[in-house]
């Protein structure tokens, strides 16, 4: 499954009151149906939604001299997380600008992502911050390494670092004023039923 990190991330509020309003009734009829014979079947719900989303928690430092990006449609900035004993999901994005060109912040997180594997370098033509992030599904179970999407063209970058369910990824662009670069920091985890977020 791809999910486009721009949608979600302007829509990471109205999903977590969907998750959320969706689980609620899951949880009432769990408390419910408890007695002393079912106490290991309730439903425990996390959620964390913000706007506190940074390079810090996205796992990454921040490019020097980087400035949080600021405009109407800039909702993109999230910081998202859904556990249950069933599922996990947790989704961070932040962008910025730099005076710097696209190459040199390419270079810098090129060698920042290295910690979490290998880098791969993916080129797309769709600007705006549709970070391409894939998610683990039960098709493709076998196939975790992350790839590139689409005809692997364009001057946009993403670079992507992880696996399907533990992935960082980088997308860079040239600024819109044609001076600098814009970049997204992204963090998606998702897990089954074992292990945490």
């Amino acid at each position: 499954m791809r999910i486009p990190i721009r949608l979600l991330a302007r829509m990471h509020l109205s999903f977590a009151v969907f998750a959320a309003l969706l689980l609620l009734p899951a949880r009432r009829a769990a408390a419910q149906n408890t007695n002393s014979d079912d106490q290991d079947k309730n439903l425990d719900i996390q959620l964390h939604v913000g706007k506190d989303a940074d390079a810090q928690k996205v796992g990454l430092p921040l490019y020097p001299g980087a400035r949080l990006k600021h405009d109407e449609e800039n909702q993109k900035r999230a910081n998202f997380a859904l556990l249950t004993g069933a599922f996990g999901m947790k989704l961070v994005v932040a962008n910025y600008d730099s005076g710097d060109a696209p190459g040199k912040v390419i270079a810098y997180y090129r060698e920042q992502l290295k910690r979490y594997g290998r880098v791969l370098e993916c080129r797309t033509q769709e600007s705006g911050g549709d970070v391409h992030a894939s998610v683990h599904t039960q098709e493709s179970k076998d196939s975790k390494q992350l790839k590139c999407d689409g005809d692997n063209a364009g001057n946009i970058v993403e670079l992507k670092a992880g696996t399907e369910d533990n992935q960082h990824v980088v997308s860079v662009e040239p600024s819109e004023t044609g001076k600098g670069s814009t970049f997204a920091l992204v963090y998606l985890f998702t897990r089954g039923k074992q292990g945490d977020i």
